[in-house]
């Protein structure tokens, strides 16, 4: 509808200018929106205050000249209006929003599936996460972001690779074997001096006494730097399989896991770095390597490599971006900790030094989770006794109240997860509002079918009887649903489906507590029973989105 709307807006304003109304003007985009207050109609367009500054006329001047030019070809508008500072108004017929109905009928588990992408590849890379740890609660929100933003995408359309970026290289890797080699000494037997450099979390403690159980003493004598190489491959391989399993459990998987350690095969990272440095990109200041990115509007440049000789992370960051648009991905999207917000302009630096454009990068953060329980700060026995991990979150409250909570707020905003709330079985738990919402259909279908009720088809119904506020107000839902999964994929904004979902839930709990589906009217009940398993469609496909759950029973 949405769609309609703009492309009766844009005739409009060419017939004005063919007209000579209105003078020749550049308009860079058409703001299509319902309004706050649903009472200045289902949708309102703001074009006439964008023009006014261009062509220097009144809005409402304007408004009412592009009002004139409307044509309906397909009889949608009831009528337009204008109002405040010059917004046009459009009232839609009812037998318009009825259309929707035949829609999801028509297209069940594809309804809401738009195309925007056009089999564009796009590679979403998400959680990376060094092999050092378990993941926290940190890495699972950035999880779940990640992973409902490429269910979105390719709902609209794009050709989705969801990435793992392993950071094994560097002195990272050579801590946490240095930390599992001198844990393994000290059960051994051996007092040790345990330096602060190293990992200190009791998983270390249990790697170790895997090495210990399984090889024995063989250890203790041999050379270190030698035996840290095969403690810091042995602990990171043990590591990244938890890791994985963690996130199979969160529902979250991968296309492809990539290496570090690629990057550095065959010198790739020293040689793009010449090549770099030859383009004048990066220069030497007589013992580090410096990449110019305040040519691409950093604040000052960065280094590349150390006095030392060893490279930056920046360094290994150009080498796997360049890599990741050699694979032939047209669209990048980085989801990362918001800790790495003055990250940002230096990598758009070094893609936009490659030859990229720069919008070919898409970076989102994720801010930090607060985790508490009962309204105060939640109190957790962590394996490290510094952070809380995400398989303690997905012990305690399960898969869909941990992905459906991680989503509940922008993922640039900070995020108070209450874990006693995401456990109730209430209204005031968002993911059981809705997921009730969908058993609730589900019972009344059942209902029917023992009351041998025939399920109805679009064919059979006067969706006419629809006459409620509430059921008007669900079929318009219905209907916008495509329209919110595309601006949620376009604008990169997983929250947007909850936020959908959950005013979905809230007026059909209030629809079936005011309202019978069921009745002794069979052309009525026939009307509400079609509308009610629309919205069980459209419950599923969103929850099948979020990758959450929806039960049939509760």
């Amino acid at each position: 509808m949405k769609n309609k709307i703009t492309n009766i807006l844009k005739n409009a304003l060419e017939i004005s200018v063919q007209k000579k109304q209105l003078p020749g003007f550049s308009l860079p985009y058409l703001e299509v929106e319902p309004p706050a207050n649903p009472r200045h109609g289902d949708y309102a367009a703001n074009a006439a205050m964008i023009l006014a500054s261009q062509i220097k006329e009144s809005p409402r001047k304007i408004a009412q000249l592009i009002q004139g030019n409307i044509t309906d070809d397909e009889n949608i508008i009831e009528k337009t209006k204008i109002d405040g500072p010059g917004f046009i108004n459009f009232f839609i017929r009812d037998d318009a929003w009825h259309k929707a109905l035949k829609n999801i009928e028509e297209q069940k588990e594809k309804f809401g599936r738009v195309e925007l992408g056009n089999g564009k590849k796009v590679q979403v890379e998400f959680v990376s996460a060094n092999p050092t740890g378990p993941l926290h609660i940190g890495h699972a929100r950035g999880a779940v972001v990640g992973d409902v933003l490429a269910h979105l995408l390719a709902a609209v359309g794009y050709n989705v690779f969801r990435e793992y970026y392993i950071n094994d290289y560097g002195n990272q890797m050579n801590n946490l074997g240095k930390s599992v080699l001198l844990r393994y000494r000290e059960l051994a037997g051996e007092k040790i001096d345990f330096p602060d450099t190293c990992y200190r979390g009791d998983y270390i403690r249990e790697i170790a006494r895997d090495f210990l159980s399984r090889e024995g003493n063989k250890y203790l004598q041999a050379d270190e730097e030698k035996t840290i190489g095969y403690f810091t491959e042995t602990a990171g391989r043990s590591i990244m399989e938890e890791i994985k399993t963690d996130l199979k459990d969160f529902g979250v998987t991968f296309d492809g896991y990539f290496s570090e350690k690629e990057l550095y095969k065959n010198n790739g990272v020293n040689k793009l770095l010449e090549e770099l440095q030859k383009s004048g990109f990066v220069y030497s200041d007589g013992e580090t390597l410096w990449f110019r990115t305040t040519s691409f509007g950093d604040e000052k440049d960065r280094v590349v490599v150390r006095k030392n000789g060893e490279p930056t992370y920046f360094a290994a960051d150009i080498a796997y971006h360049q890599n990741k648009f050699s694979r032939g991905f047209e669209m990048i999207i980085d989801v990362w900790g918001a800790d790495h917000h003055g990250y940002m302009p230096r990598v758009r630096a070094g893609i936009q030094a490659l030859g990229y454009s720069q919008d070919a990068l898409k970076i989102i953060l994720v801010q930090l989770v607060n985790l508490l329980r009962g309204g105060a700060p939640a109190a957790m026995s962590t394996r490290l006794g510094e952070f809380v991990t995400l398989r303690e979150v997905l012990d305690e409250v399960g898969r869909d109240a941990a992905r459906y909570n991680f989503l509940m707020r922008r993922s640039d905003s900070h995020l108070d997860f209450d874990l006693e709330l995401a456990k109730k079985q209430s209204s005031e738990n968002p993911v059981y509002y809705v997921q009730y919402a969908h058993a609730r259909i589900c019972s009344i279908i059942g209902m029917a079918c023992e009351r041998r009720v025939a399920l109805p088809h679009y064919a059979d119904i006067n969706p006419g009887l629809l006459e409620e506020p509430e059921e008007k107000t669900l079929i318009k839902m219905l209907a916008r649903y495509p329209e919110m999964i595309y601006g949620a994929a376009k604008s990169l904004e997983p929250h947007r489906v909850p936020f959908y979902l959950n005013e979905l839930a809230g007026i059909f709990h209030s629809y079936y507590n005011k309202h019978k589906v069921l009745s002794d009217d069979e052309k009525l009940t026939g009307a509400r029973l079609f509308l009610t398993m629309s919205i069980r469609i459209v419950l599923q496909n969103a929850l099948n989105i979020l990758g959450v759950s929806a039960p049939e029973k509760m």
